[in-house]
């Protein structure tokens, strides 16, 4: 099972991202998916989540309005477009997996990705 996130970079405010999380040893059908960051000094918050059936969406309150959370299920890839960027999105973003149906990000993730760093300068 691998998580693989890219896409993250140097943005100014009010700039945009994409970041894309391509799974591989399972389907995005058995399993939720979540971007989770971690800003320098801070511990890791969830950020958006997408149930495995992804009928069901989860968005922090900090990211809502400008984070979309998608997936192609032929791709077996998870996307996180980020729009509106502030200097307070400045994190390594991570995608995980969990085989549930719905997450609510409080439990641990079954499977972590590798992060991507996004940095936003003011």
């Amino acid at each position: 099972v691998q998580l693989q996130a890219c896409g993250g970079g140097l943005v100014q405010a009010g700039g945009s991202l994409r970041l894309s999380c391509e799974v591989s040893g399972f389907t995005l059908g058995d399993y939720a998916i979540a971007w989770f960051r971690q800003p320098p000094g801070k511990e890791r918050e969830g950020v958006s989540c997408v149930s495995r059936r992804g009928d069901s969406l989860y968005y922090a309150d900090s990211v809502k309005g400008r984070f979309t959370i998608s997936r192609d299920k032929d791709k077996n890839t998870v996307y996180l477009q980020m729009n509106s960027l502030k200097p307070e999105d400045t994190a390594v973003y991570y995608c995980a997996a969990k085989r549930t149906p719905v997450w609510g990000l409080r439990s641990p993730p079954d499977y972590w990705g590798q992060g991507t760093l996004v940095t936003v300068s003011s």
